[in-house]
């Protein structure tokens, strides 16, 4: 029996090393995008920018600013702020913005259904209602970007007139052991993400920075089907227009469109951001991407199972009279798990000039694998709090 599990567990890991070395090459295989210098005349795409809110006193006012300083022509784009029940100052500091360049719009509390979960989605749908941009980029309260980022993001636009672009993300990090576990893990799903799209493989994203047009919002029939799950604004969106428009789903791979997000402040915020995520796992009309995410979860239940053997002594068999010691079997399995990881992560962490966090990636490997298993098997059957909400 033993023999059969290391045996499978061998085949696990074989094959999620060599997903991963797929992914690296996916990752690899994107061109920098370097867009042709141009005057602001040249341009013409007029963009509305989306910003859902919900409690940010401490970020609208870096938010609205980031946006406005774009180098992007003033005339060809907008913001719109979606105040989603705010209960602290962030409309009484938002409203003083409001312009003709700026729209601050409130969810009507009393048009709530009951046992409503899909805050986030009637908040953009709102926004995409009032918007008179070709291009809807949405992005969240608690950003930065640089002042090119709107330039990049609409020369790319017009050179290649993708339906929805899928840009990357990354965590702000002091030298806080939680904020830098959270910036190599999510910089981790960040590789993953440009090389799945890239490869079209199966669709992945992240609302704090993706880019869809008007038109193919309402041709899919906005949020309607999945309008009744909490989360998924961003993947269980783009996997409907991937339906329609598979090939004109891009990635646009330039550091000059990265969005820095805020790291969530404890561990049971990050933990309820996590089961957030993996609550929408089975919804996915995107088949292709859960047998990745079964592998992804049974390969971290195995090595956990493994590492808590270490608190229940040592496990000793036999196979044709030799003696193997099934602990440093299993550790050897992590080893290999770890090189290939760091592997895929060293040009992913070039892009985000984060490489030097890579010594302490083998260290958070426990962590990471523990977060992997709780946070998935929560998502599935477990609740979750987020703003303020308890929500499934």
């Amino acid at each position: 029996m033993v023999l059969i599990i290391l045996i499978f567990t061998a085949f696990l890991i074989f094959c999620y090393c060599c997903l991963l070395i797929y992914y690296r090459i996916g990752w690899k295989a994107i061109s920098d995008f370097v867009p042709v210098t141009k005057g602001d005349e040249h341009f013409n795409t007029f963009i509305t920018v989306i910003v859902p809110v919900r409690n940010e006193e401490e970020n609208i006012l870096s938010i609205i600013n980031a946006i406005q300083n774009q180098e992007y022509p003033s005339r060809l784009f907008e913001i719109i702020i979606v105040d989603d029940h705010s209960t602290d100052d962030t409309i009484k500091l938002a409203s003083p913005f409001v312009s003709d360049h700026l729209q601050l719009i409130s969810i009507n509390e009393q048009s709530d259904e009951n046992n409503f979960v899909a805050y986030k989605k009637r908040a953009i749908e709102m926004g995409i209602e009032m918007a008179k941009g070709t291009l809807i980029i949405t992005t969240d309260a608690d950003c930065t970007m640089k002042t090119t980022w709107l330039k990049t993001i609409a020369a790319y636009y017009e050179l290649y007139h993708p339906e929805m672009i899928v840009m990357p993300v990354s965590i702000k990090s002091n030298n806080s052991f939680l904020e830098t576990f959270q910036s190599l893990d999510f910089m981790s799903l960040q590789g993953i993400t440009a090389a799945a799209v890239y490869k079209k493989i199966h669709g992945m994203c992240n609302g704090a920075n993706l880019a869809y047009t008007k038109k193919v919002f309402y041709e899919v029939n906005r949020f309607k089907g999945i309008d009744h799950i909490a989360s998924g604004d961003d993947m269980l969106l783009m996997h409907k227009i991937s339906k329609k428009h598979k090939d004109r789903i891009h990635y646009l791979k330039s550091k000059e469109v990265i969005v820095e997000t805020q790291a969530e402040k404890s561990i049971s915020d990050f933990i309820n951001q996590r089961i957030r995520w993996a609550s929408k796992a089975d919804k996915y009309e995107d088949k292709s991407l859960l047998p990745v995410l079964f592998l992804v979860y049974l390969v971290n239940v195995i090595l956990l199972f493994s590492l808590g053997s270490l608190f229940f002594g040592r496990f000793i068999f036999n196979i044709q009279h030799s003696s193997f010691n099934i602990l440093k079997i299993f550790l050897i399995f992590l080893l290999i798990k770890t090189v290939v990881e760091l592997l895929f992560l060293y040009p992913v962490s070039r892009f985000f000039g984060k490489q030097q966090m890579l010594w302490l990636f083998p260290l958070f490997q426990p962590f990471h694998i523990l977060y992997t298993v709780i946070a998935g098997w929560f998502g599935k059957f477990g609740t979750y709090h987020w703003k303020g909400r308890k929500l499934k």
